[in-house]
């Protein structure tokens, strides 16, 4: 390999392609190790073990990027088709409901355009806006459903297609040449310690796959003599925020109640106090899983409102985003902050030392600076969401290194408060209870208290719960061996690998 002096080169020098790489990927690397030098030594304890975890993580991360999960490409192709059959019969309907009910032209439900022609010109309905530019956003049209009686059938068949029509583009991401779907995990790429996700590096192909709906998760299967256990943290953040008010005002109120039950559910019933609740937490719990909006429970909403609340969210705000009336929020707020008066106490403090200092220290020992305008709502409501979520992700990533460390699994994925691993199915008796074990992490608190977030293990050969037509699916690991045999043993040959790649 040739010796490049870099200032010395001109624009006709070099002209080969692999003399400009040379160059490019040597410069990388020197440009690195100089930025290096000049940081190091302007980090001081807390920005140095930040570094330090960072890299640590490097190894199972790298582990992640480049396994990948194996894909199902029969259910794969079965979704599809289903859900193309689905689309197909209320495209139809939305077109005669144009042609016939409103006496217009077809319209593109895919094209926004022509959604505005079709809404605000055509039908006169009023121009929903958003950030200053008329959209048609989710949020506009279904104001326009609930306000509008002849918007609401026209609006539905919109929002059927368009969330059919995502599923159909995630299920068709295209998979690696080994019949496997990877991503790139990013360790770096949020600003409060959370890792994301994004296309993988490798072939172009995944994508991000911290954000894949339980619907469609029945396509991901584990290895041939491989079993999936989906290790999640119990109500990580809820108990975060409980931790932190117990450290700033020796207030246990919220942690207490995360600690003594189901959360989510007692926050259901706060919110619908006339449903049959018969204080009985597994009846109770499932009553409130049962369908609320879309393919969420009202738990699943009720669990938004809790984290909404407890990140200053506002009754608006918040009915946008949980369906939930705007008075049940209201009257909900008042009661959960009257009985958790360290909530908005926490809150005050935030902004008060945003305001004095422009940082935070989390609850791990993670500093970040807000550059923002230190009074602004937005950059308030971020400093109040930074601690629970950057130490929930500290804490899950920390339990995530100590299970790959023990070498007894595959690390497949890491999914903000849950890791997805695989393990020799004949192993499940000894190598559960190591892993469980291994993903707590004690985090010691003020006045002699500990933070020991709880966890649960899912177990199944693919990554969707089990039911009557998902009998490999995932079920609660209750200790000792699940008594189920995989009755899906399906090998990826050379053919599907070859067709799916490019797909």
């Amino acid at each position: 390999m040739k010796v490049f002096q870099t200032a010395d080169i001109t624009e006709d020098l070099p002209r080969s392609k692999t003399e400009r790489e040379w160059i490019y990927n040597g410069l990388d690397n020197c440009v690195t190790l100089e930025v290096l030098g000049n940081l190091l030594p302007q980090l001081d304890n807390l920005s140095s073990n930040t570094y330090a975890f960072s890299r640590d993580l490097q190894g199972p991360v790298l582990d992640v990027n480049m396994r990948g999960i194996r894909i199902d490409f029969q259910a794969r192709d079965q979704a599809v088709a289903k859900y193309k059959g689905i689309m197909s019969r209320v495209a139809h309907n939305l077109d005669r409901i144009i042609r016939e009910g409103v006496g217009s032209a077809e319209a593109n439900w895919r094209s926004p355009d022509q959604l505005k022609v079709l809404l605000y010109e055509v039908m006169g309905f009023p121009e929903q806006k958003f950030h200053g530019a008329v959209t048609t956003r989710r949020d506009a049209l279904e104001k326009l459903a609930q306000n509008y009686l002849m918007a609401e059938p026209l609006i539905n068949h919109i929002l059927t297609l368009r969330d059919i029509g995502k599923k159909v583009t995630t299920l068709e991401t295209r998979v690696d040449s080994d019949g496997r779907i990877r991503t790139s995990i990013n360790i770096g790429g949020t600003n409060t310690g959370r890792l994301s996700s994004s296309l993988s590096e490798f072939e172009e192909a995944g994508g991000n796959l911290q954000n894949i709906e339980e619907l469609l998760r029945r396509i991901f299967i584990s290895d041939e003599g491989m079993k999936f256990a989906y290790i999640d943290l119990e109500q990580a953040e809820s108990r975060a925020v409980g931790a932190i008010c117990w450290n700033k005002f020796r207030l246990g109120n919220y942690l207490d109640a995360c600690e003594s039950g189901d959360l989510h559910t007692s926050v259901s019933k706060m919110v619908k106090p006339d449903l049959a609740w018969t204080g009985r937490l597994d009846i109770d719990k499932a009553l409130a899983e049962s369908p609320f909006y879309r393919q969420h429970s009202l738990r699943h909403m009720c669990k938004v409102l809790g984290h909404g609340s407890n990140y200053e969210g506002q009754p608006h705000t918040m009915q946008a985003h949980t369906k939930i009336a705007f008075e049940a929020i209201k009257e909900f707020q008042y009661k959960y902050f009257k009985a958790f008066p360290e909530i908005p106490m926490w809150h005050q403090y935030v902004k008060d030392t945003l305001w004095r200092d422009g940082y935070l220290v989390s609850l791990m020992g993670r500093r970040r600076w807000f550059f923002g305008r230190r009074n602004e709502a937005d950059v308030q409501r971020a400093a109040i969401a930074y601690d629970p979520q950057g130490s929930v992700g500290d804490i899950l990533n920390t339990g995530m290194l100590k299970v790959w460390r023990t070498g007894l699994c595959d690390l497949l994925l890491q999914v903000h408060d849950a890791i997805l691993v695989q393990y020799r199915e004949e192993k499940e008796d000894e190598v559960l209870p190591v892993l469980l074990e291994e993903i707590k992490v004690p985090v010691p608190l003020e006045y002699k208290r500990t933070l020991i977030i709880p966890s649960e293990a899912k177990v199944g050969w693919n990554w969707a719960s089990a039911g009557p037509d998902n009998p490999d699916g995932l079920v609660k690991w209750k200790g000792g061996h699940d008594k189920r045999t995989r009755t899906e043993q399906k090998k990826t040959s050379i053919l599907d690998r070859g067709v799916h790649s490019v797909s």
